[in-house]
């Protein structure tokens, strides 16, 4: 089937996460952050990552404005930086506004051009998806931002999948769905989408049952895979 609907994962696909830490870096007052930023960056989006997954498994779900708080509070004490609440609450702000990847907003007007519905489907709650779609300027270029705050569960789980069908009325095959993570793209492989990983840091393929269709060092050939 040809595809019709081009979906994006949110943060790390379309928006940069470690924007927040380099940023705060960059800042008066914030010098502390010079050589320890890329760490904490790593680590908060890695527990991040890794409480939205706890959740779902002990069906303690909430939403990930709280996730992302809880996530930066242990990194910021694992890389000795706990304690500091300006910081803190500087870090939150920034995240509210996470840069867009140089190419995005070039790549989805090319599919909007070419007729193709845009959405992101996103762990994220609906107010940070407004926010950073709105910082980043790419409202008019998307259809939708889909939360998984509707379905009370985060990905993979199928029934955040099912949200994509429902909005656009669309086949599973009809979809390209992206995104950064691999373990994502290699369960919405499993669902039935055609999917593409950006893997900018080169990660090896997750050991899943499924493996994403096709691999993109950045954002660049999505419109090549979607047909245009």
């Amino acid at each position: 089937m040809p595809i019709t609907t081009c979906i994006f994962d949110a943060y790390g696909t379309l928006f940069d996460v470690a924007a927040a830490a380099r940023q705060a870096a960059a800042e008066p007052g914030f010098e502390k952050l010079a050589e320890r930023w890329p760490a904490l960056a790593d680590h908060w989006r890695l527990k991040q990552l890794q409480y939205t997954w706890l959740r779902a498994v002990a069906q303690a779900h909430t939403d990930f404005w709280t996730v992302t708080q809880e996530g930066l509070d242990w990194a910021l004490e694992k890389t000795d930086l706990a304690g500091d609440d300006a910081l803190r609450e500087r870090l939150l702000a920034l995240y509210w506004e996470l840069e867009a990847y140089p190419e995005v907003p070039m790549m989805l007007a090319a599919l909007k051009e070419a007729g193709l519905n845009t959405a992101i489907l996103s762990n994220g709650s609906p107010e940070m998806l407004a926010g950073a779609v709105d910082s980043a300027g790419i409202g008019d270029v998307l259809d939708d931002s889909l939360s998984v705050e509707s379905v009370g569960v985060f990905k993979p789980d199928a029934r955040v999948y099912d949200l994509v069908g429902q909005r656009f009325g669309c086949a599973t095959d009809e979809v390209l769905f992206v995104s950064s993570n691999g373990w994502d793209a290699g369960c919405a492989t499993g669902y039935g989408f055609q999917t593409a990983w950006v893997n900018r840091a080169g990660d090896p393929v997750d050991r899943l049952p499924w493996t994403p269709a096709h691999t993109l060092a950045d954002l660049g050939g999505i419109p090549a895979l979607a047909g245009i």
